[in-house]
């Protein structure tokens, strides 16, 4: 009963939503409050209903002691004007042994109030922040959830960030391939151009290194066809 008494003490001087706010996880800290309040509100109302009680219990003692001194007091009276002295003493005394136990009664019954109130309050307390926290344990799960969302977006986004300058590379390295081939080419084209003045040279070489007989055709051919 002390750990319950001390964790409504707790409760009593919490302030739920700056817990909420500090809290790293606030959602699974609700359930946890949740729990913890749902598990102790079953005993606060078991000992309030006790302590209110006690309460009803000392409030009727203290009424019934007040009934009874007035009653001795109304029948001391009564004795006195039938002038019956001795019997009106007696009521008197029992009119003073009643008012002597009356600090005591009044004692235990403003204890019993006190005790009653402060478990009033923690119950009431415990109620209105359950009903809070189931209230706001919805609205809680889904901001975290769109947090945790936006949490996968923010990485995603860096990830998407690195591949941006991947394919910058990429593309510095294709536009440095693609000069290489360039050159290439042109190189290539220019050897082409020096074997093509090289070849006509050995060609011209060779038709001047031709035989009489060769060159003696060639006229007779030219002839013919009147060249």
């Amino acid at each position: 009963m002390a750990n319950i008494l001390k964790r409504f003490t707790d409760i009593m001087s919490a302030n739920i939503n700056a817990l909420l706010d500090k809290a790293e996880d606030p959602a699974k800290m609700v359930d946890q409050y949740i729990r913890d309040i749902e598990s102790d509100l079953g005993n606060v109302k078991a000992e309030t209903a006790a302590v209110i009680a006690a309460e009803k219990k000392a409030k009727r003692d203290l009424d019934e002691n007040t009934q009874e001194m007035e009653k001795m007091t109304r029948y001391a009276e009564k004795a006195l004007r039938a002038g019956n002295e001795n019997d009106a003493r007696v009521f008197l005394e029992k009119k003073t042994a009643l008012a002597a136990s009356r600090q005591s009664l009044e004692q235990i019954y403003a204890a019993a109030q006190s005790n009653s109130d402060h478990m009033r309050r923690m119950h009431d307390k415990l109620e209105k922040d359950l009903a809070e926290l189931q209230q706001r344990r919805s609205a809680i799960k889904a901001k975290m959830a769109v947090a945790k969302t936006q949490e996968k977006m923010n990485q995603l986004g860096s990830s998407i960030g690195n591949a941006g300058e991947t394919l910058s590379a990429f593309d510095k390295m294709e536009e440095k391939a693609n000069r290489m081939l360039d050159e290439a080419e042109a190189m290539a084209e220019l050897n082409q151009k020096e074997a093509t003045a090289e070849d006509l040279m050995r060609k011209y070489d060779e038709s001047s290194q031709t035989s009489p007989e060769v060159e003696d055709e060639l006229a007779a051919l030219k002839a013919k066809l009147g060249l």
